[in-house]
Formats: C-alpha cells, structure tokens, sequence
C-alpha cells in the first residue's frame, strides 16, 4: 500500500508506516495544485493530510481510497465528495485533547495576568509593577464549557485543580441525558440547558466543539450579548463556530477579553503574512493555530494514524471513520440460508439485477465446518413474490429465503 504524506508528520510515524509494509511518499510542502500532482504521480492509495486542504479536484487526480487526517476534525476536507467516490475518510480523534487543553489554559492566565502585554513592555524597557499587579485570579471563577468533548473534559479537570467552578452544554446531554453524567464520574460540573445559559453564568467562556452545519457560527452576537461585560472569550475550536465580527464587536462595547487560536482565514503554509482585524484589537491575544502543536500530542497523532492505516491495510476496515452512512435507504432485508458453495450469491445477486434492486448492505456468515452459510441482503425496495420464486428454485444449493421488512 502506498501512503502520500502530505503535511508535516512524526519520523515515528513514517517508521511506523514503513514497518507495516507501507511505501511512504513524503512531501510535506505541498498544497493546492502541487498537492493534485503529488496525488496523480504518486499513484497512492492513502493520503495524510494535517491541516491541509483537500478538494474534489484533487480526489480525481488519483485512485485514493483512503484520507486520514492527523488531527481532530475534518473540516480541511471535502468529505461529500470523498464520500461520492467512495474513498474512506478517517480522523484521530482525542489524541491532541491534552495538547489543546492546556494552550487555552495558557490563553486563560495569560488573559487575566496579561501576560503578553507584561512581556512587551519588559522587552520596550519599560517597569509597570502598578498597572500589571491588577488581576482577578482565577480560584473561585466559573469556566463556561462550549462542548464537553475529550478536551473539553480535559478543560474541566485542570479548572477543577485551579479551584474553579465548571459550567457545561454539550449535545452529549441533549442526546444522552442524565445517563452522559455517569459516563464523567470525575468531573464536578454544572450542566446547562444552552450556549447562551452558559454564557450568562460563566467568568470565562471556552468552546470546544466540532465544525458541523449546526455549529456553525453557534456563538454569534446573540450569545455574545448575553455575557458579562470584562469577561473572558477563548476560541481554540475552529474560526467558524464564532461570528468574528461581532466578537470584534463585543470587544469594543462589553470590554471582553479574547484570546484565539484559529482564524477565519488562515495561510496554508506554515510561514506567510498575515492580517486578520480582531487580532489589532485591544485586548485581543492570539496564537498561531497550535492548539495541537506539541511533541507529545504529534507521537500520539501519528502513532494513531499509522494505527488506522495498518488496520486498513490487513483487514480492510477503517477506525474512526467518519463518512459512512448511519442509516441506508435500505426497506427490506432478504435472509438467504444456502450451502457454501460458489455461484450461490452471484445468482441472488444477478436475480436481484434484474429485479431492478439495489443492494445496499450484505455479509455473508459462515457456520462451523464451512458447509452451510446464511446471507444477509439489505434491498432497496421489496422483492416481488414472483422474483423469490425465481431465486429460490433456480439453485439447488439455495435452503431457504426469508424476506424481513426493516
């Protein structure tokens, strides 16, 4: 199996790549059209990708069959159109939550001791004991979590160890109720009935939830309006989950603190200028999209895409695949006991053909002593009485057909 890897990655990662039996094509560098040539003259059949993007034009380049992403998320991905071609999407999920956790911790401190500022006049030569001794403390706080995904839990547990008190929404209540608590024995939250909830009751608001059609811009001016003048904003998700322009906004009318990690528009490469207006604010710090950066979380990163990759290549699944369809358009299942013998499927299946049914699952389950099996046919319509009759007296080795509405 051939592996394109195209973003920076572990040497441990490509070892472990190559010790699995993989040919590793390594270009780091490459983006946009470069990455489109990469995939056509690589002829690879995985592609790594970290944070960069890949389009539909670059899935017709080439014959993939696999995307990992190295990081949460795939939003760097067009994963409609992989899911058209029937190339596997996969992510790591968890493995950079510690990593993310404590930069928005750092972002947090930094916020109330101003810490950046205290740097710079340092460096400008310049002693202000008098201006940069004012600081609230964060002992006794409340943290507002946006999301209690695995670094959101991970922000849980270090505001527990700084004495502070955790406000929650999640979707993991909405959809789980009070069954998700038991799921988080360890943490002492509070769990909230929406965003806005939180945002009212917290000192400080984090958010840390996925980019999907229904978070997008999740935290606009409504919410943001609803905060308490001179509290803090920490953004280390995705850029399009806020509404920057009017956080800019509740920057200049509320006086809130905001430090970001990601933006809305964001270089490709690693080096590039860059202007974004809310970084120009007063009050506003920022980090150069390195939640994920650090040499722990980047092993664990590519230790788990190497994990994926080698399951892919001996077994033909993928872990943590995110682009298969939870339900089918399937209405009936055809249950098709038969002895295990060749030509038994391929004669249900050209019966099926020409019954203008699509099938749209099948496994085929073998009993002890490889004799007999029992096929699982899941149709997209009901198979006329006339078809069965047909596919079950066409073949001697056919037992029994049962036919299942689902």
């Amino acid at each position: 199996m051939k592996v394109l890897v195209a973003d920076k990655f572990e040497q441990s990662g490509i070892d472990g790549l190559r010790a699995a039996g993989c040919e590793v094509v390594y270009q780091p560098d490459v983006v946009d059209q470069a990455l489109a040539d990469a995939i056509h003259r690589s002829a690879a059949d995985v592609l790594v990708v970290r944070s960069t993007k890949v389009n539909e034009a670059m899935l017709d380049a080439g014959n993939l069959s696999l995307i990992v992403r190295a990081g949460a998320g795939v939003n760097t991905i067009d994963v409609a159109a992989a899911s058209k071609r029937g190339i596997y999407v996969s992510n790591c999920p968890g493995k950079n939550s510690i990593a993310v956790a404590e930069l928005a911790f750092g972002l947090i401190l930094a916020l109330d001791r101003r810490i950046p500022d205290n740097v710079a006049e340092l460096r400008a030569g310049k002693w202000n004991k008098k201006e940069y001794s004012k600081a609230k403390g964060l002992f006794g706080r409340t943290l507002g979590l946006i999301g209690l995904g695995s670094i959101g839990q991970e922000m849980a547990r270090r505001a527990q160890a700084f004495g502070m008190h955790v406000v929650v929404w999640s979707r993991r209540f909405t959809e789980k109720g009070a069954a998700a608590m038991s799921e988080l024995p360890d943490l002492e939250i509070t769990v909230l009935n929406s965003p806005e909830e939180v945002a009212e009751r917290a000192d400080i608001v984090s958010v840390h939830v996925a980019l999907t059609k229904d978070t997008r811009n999740l935290v606009n001016a409504a919410l943001l309006e609803r905060m308490n003048d001179g509290a803090f904003f920490v953004n280390t998700a995705r850029a399009e989950v806020v509404d920057y322009a009017a956080l800019g906004d509740a920057v200049r009318t509320k006086g809130i603190r905001v430090a970001l990690d990601v933006y809305a528009a964001e270089p490709a490469a690693a080096t590039a200028d860059f202007a974004d207006p809310i970084v120009g604010l007063p009050n506003v710090y920022g980090t150069h999209h390195i939640g994920a950066s650090t040499d722990q979380a980047q092993e664990a990163i590519a230790s788990e895409a190497v994990r994926i990759i080698r399951t892919y290549a001996e077994t033909g699944k993928v872990p943590n695949v995110v682009n298969l369809s939870s339900k089918t358009p399937a209405t009936h299942m055809l249950i098709v006991r038969h002895r295990d013998r060749p030509g038994v499927l391929a004669h249900v299946f050209e019966h099926l053909r020409g019954g203008n049914l699509n099938v749209q699952e099948t496994e085929n389950i073998i009993f002890e002593g490889a004799e007999a099996a029992i096929a699982r046919i899941n149709l997209d319509g009901e198979p006329p009485p006339a078809l069965l009759s047909a596919i079950e007296s066409g073949n001697d080795d056919i037992l029994h057909l049962h036919l299942v509405r689902i």
